[in-house]
């Protein structure tokens, strides 16, 4: 390889395929042992005391160091969706969509969730679209 041809390879930027790059699984560690969990047994992830939990659908819970922001960008679109600033659900978690107060959306989970998850006016059009264009 020639200096020009290794110089631009190392100029080569990734952050412009970065939405083409889709997180496969989660290494994560509980009780003294790493395990993965793959994204599809994945049914959201939420912000609880300033630190990411991911949940599986079987209802573990586990602590992750990403932020929302970074998930979404490590996720496929097509599955996971930013509900407001604690909830990045995935599509296969959402059991119905009703209207909320002032044009909101009030999304239901098929785990049980202690929080009402409420999509904002500004975002529910969004969130309807993503819905329903899958």
């Amino acid at each position: 390889m020639s200096y020009m041809d290794y110089h631009k390879v190392s100029n080569f930027d990734l952050s412009q395929f970065n939405s083409e790059i889709i997180k496969k699984n989660f290494l994560v560690f509980r009780d003294n042992k790493y395990s993965t969990i793959p994204t599809e047994q994945i049914a959201y992830f939420f912000v609880k005391h300033e630190i990411v939990v991911l949940v599986t659908f079987g209802r573990e819970e586990y602590f992750v160091h990403y932020s929302l922001e970074h998930l979404q960008r490590l996720l496929s679109e097509q599955l996971f969706y930013r509900l407001n600033r604690q909830y990045l659900v995935s599509f296969n978690a959402i059991k119905e969509v009703e209207h909320y107060f002032a044009r909101k959306l009030l999304v239901t989970l098929s785990l049980t969730n202690m929080d009402k998850l409420v999509v904002s006016k500004e975002k529910a059009s969004s969130f309807l679209h993503w819905l329903g264009n899958r």
